[in-house]
């Protein structure tokens, strides 16, 4: 089995070491190859997303991936900053379907910003089309006006687009995870305002006819946002599109605690994957040995279980994250007074040593 590594910048290459070393800690025998991606990818070899990088990506069984993303990047033309890597990678290697869980830890409810008895027992598994929508939307750019209220101006624009095949094969991956689940489903749109967004109202419907064991409710995203925080517990799975999940997934990620506590998968219709957590880049903190490893520990877990077909040894990995925490070890994100502080590495150390 192999493995891509793509760690990246900012606080990707030390959080990526400490997932390394966890999965150097079982009893498997995987072939990792690094790669430059983002920033690094740039400064080795002109582009965010070199050709060597994609052409590994695409030859390995997974792709773990850190954060790309730095400031003094922001001046590039959009195509070469950093950013372009993961849009590039999702695009080329055709992972369609972003599984974002939002579990909350039952040492860590005090450290979210909801009050306990409103987060005590979250689990939502947020569902995200991740190659469609106004993210990839053509045409796109900056012109002149050539028509409306402000015609002769320069305006910004950006299409929002789905076709009937890309909204039907996320909406199956939305009603099966149900199905392991609780059995229910919030589709996530805007039908009342947005034309596509109705169509995929509609289109999820339609595919609701094959799982009729599963319960599916439709929410439009402003009221999802805000029951999101005053209701969380009542969600199980949602299925929404590009832009709408890549809000929710984050605002999810606070419930939990951290950011720093979300791994995410990002996956093609045969269940290869990239496996990412679901922070950025933190560039403010790199280098200082503070970044929360977990998620993209937990990625890896993600990453055994559903490309490697690994889920013992993904098991292994969440029980240990969770014995971790049980000793009361918090990197500084998820710190509260009564906890033991500590660092990236020493948090690395704690996992590999709970799973032996």
């Amino acid at each position: 089995m192999k493995i891509a590594i793509l760690p990246g910048d900012g606080i990707g290459p030390e959080i990526i070491e400490q997932a390394v070393r966890v999965l150097n800690a079982l009893d498997e025998k995987f072939e990792m190859e690094t790669a430059p991606v983002g920033g690094a990818g740039y400064e080795a070899h002109g582009h965010p997303l070199p050709d060597a990088t994609l052409a590994l990506a695409k030859a390995a069984d997974a792709v773990l991936f850190g954060a790309v993303g730095d400031w003094k990047y922001d001046k590039l033309e959009r195509a070469l900053r950093p950013e372009q890597a993961i849009l590039g990678l999702r695009k080329n290697l055709n992972l369609f379907a972003n599984l974002r869980p939002a579990i909350l830890y039952p040492e860590l409810a005090g450290a979210s910003t909801l009050k306990p008895e409103v987060v005590s027992g979250l689990d939502i598994l947020i569902i995200r089309e991740l190659t469609g929508d106004i993210y990839f939307g053509q045409p796109r750019g900056v012109r002149t006006a050539p028509d409306g209220a402000f015609k002769g101006e320069r305006e910004g624009f950006d299409t929002m687009r789905y076709a009937e095949s890309e909204i039907r094969r996320i909406a199956h991956v939305a009603f099966q995870a149900a199905r392991k689940r609780d059995k229910r489903l919030t589709s996530v749109d805007k039908a009342n305002v947005l034309e596509t967004f109705q169509f995929w109202k509609d289109i999820v419907t339609d595919v609701h006819k094959e799982y009729q064991d599963v319960t599916l409710d439709h929410m439009y995203v402003d009221n999802a946002a805000m029951q999101l925080v005053r209701a969380p517990k009542k969600f199980d799975v949602i299925v929404t599109g590009n832009m709408f999940g890549d809000i929710l997934s984050d605002a999810a990620a606070m419930l939990t605690g951290s950011i720093g506590m979300l791994p995410s998968a990002s996956l093609d219709a045969n269940n290869k994957g990239l496996y990412e957590p679901s922070h950025g880049s933190a560039p403010d903190i790199a280098g200082k040995g503070v970044a929360n490893p977990l998620a993209t520990i937990l990625s890896a877990a993600m990453m055994l279980r559903f490309s490697l077909n690994r889920a013992e040894q993904a098991d292994r990995i969440e029980n240990a994250v969770k014995a971790v925490l049980a000793q009361g070890l918090r990197t500084p994100d998820i710190y509260e007074e009564g906890t033991t502080k500590v660092g990236t590495k020493e948090m690395g150390d704690a996992v590999v040593q709970a799973l032996r």
